[in-house]
């Protein structure tokens, strides 16, 4: 579920993008950043995720390197 945890956990590590719940139960996002950050991200989203979540799985795709970024600061979506 995204909400307040996955913002404060992407902000406290230098990220931009956004995440957003969907209604099918998932959340999809984009995050940017430098690429240990990202991992670092990522590894937080597939395996701890904020308290109230339950995480069946894990899927990113659309992974390249960007010369800047497009997105600035870290949001939720609804």
């Amino acid at each position: 579920m995204a909400d307040t945890y996955t913002e404060d956990k992407g902000r406290s590590l230098g990220l931009n993008g956004w995440v957003k719940n969907t209604r099918q139960g998932t959340v999809i996002g984009q995050v940017q950043g430098p690429h240990d950050q990202v991992h670092e991200m990522k590894h937080w989203l597939k395996n701890v995720g904020s308290p109230s979540s339950r995480i069946n799985r894990a899927v990113f795709s659309n992974e390249k390197d960007i010369s800047k970024l497009e997105i600035h600061g870290f949001s939720t979506r609804y």
